[in-house]
């Protein structure tokens, strides 16, 4: 199993998982022109996708879901809250909620219901039957639920999005502070590698850091805090960015 990051960040989000023949979409937050050019640079043609699956209705990551499908008539499986939240509609070829999971080819997609400021918000567990990768962001807390659905995963994307000192004196006006800072809003360098350490993270081939805020964060900030709590090799840490994405990365 294999996964690569289109791009992470509040312009715009996508990442893929691949095994054997099978290579999902997750999440397409970008114009159809700019989704094309960035799986080009992955080495994917959008003919080579086997679905889509989305996690929420905000607009960095459904921005394009609706022409992409439709131009490459591609599968769309989501909550029905998002559906009934997003903006475009799509045809649904399948609806997934928390607790749910699904069959796309040789990968399993297990459904993780998280705290976040949407309809019906959802994370996702892969899986070839070897190996589990975990797929994190968006969400502004946590539990013991969400923690035993992610246990043991072999690699992890998850979302630092902002570092709380940043927020508190940044640009943003109190009401917006509040949301991107409160339990339904998104995780802060401090909690995400808290959640991280509860984890357990010794044994993860993968750690990528992700929709790190371009205006409330720094990437050296985050690496920071996960270095500090988890004890870790700052160079062992992995960053998917807005622009560049990330590059496959193989779970062995």
């Amino acid at each position: 199993m294999r996964f690569a990051v289109l791009g992470s960040g509040s312009k715009g989000n996508g990442t893929l998982v691949a095994s054997s023949d099978t290579c999902v979409l997750v999440d397409c937050g970008f114009s159809l022109r700019e989704t094309e050019r960035r799986l080009a640079r992955l080495g994917i043609t959008p003919s080579q996708l086997s679905a889509v699956v989305v996690t929420h209705e905000h607009a960095d990551h459904v921005h394009g879901v609706e022409l992409l499908s439709r131009r490459y008539n591609l599968p769309v499986y989501l909550s029905r809250g998002t559906l009934r939240g997003m903006r475009k509609p799509v045809e649904a070829a399948g609806f997934i909620a928390g607790g749910e999971s699904l069959q796309i080819g040789s990968l399993s997609i297990g459904a993780v219901a998280v705290a976040h400021d949407a309809q019906e918000p959802t994370q996702y567990v892969f899986s070839d039957g070897r190996r589990r990768f975990g797929l994190l962001t968006d969400l502004g807390s946590y539990d013991g639920n969400l923690l035993d659905c992610y246990d043991g995963v072999d690699a992890l994307m998850i979302e630092a999005n902002h570092c709380r000192d940043l927020l508190a004196r940044g640009p943003y006006p109190s009401f917006l502070k509040h949301r991107v800072g409160g339990s339904m809003g998104h995780l802060n360098n401090h909690q995400a590698a808290g959640l991280v350490a509860e984890l357990g993270w010794q044994h993860l081939q993968h750690l990528v850091l992700a929709h790190l805020s371009s205006k409330n964060n720094l990437p050296q900030l985050a690496r920071q805090r996960f270095v500090d709590t988890l004890g870790c090799d700052p160079s062992w840490l992995q960053l998917a960015d807005q622009d560049s994405g990330l590059d496959w990365r193989e779970i062995a």
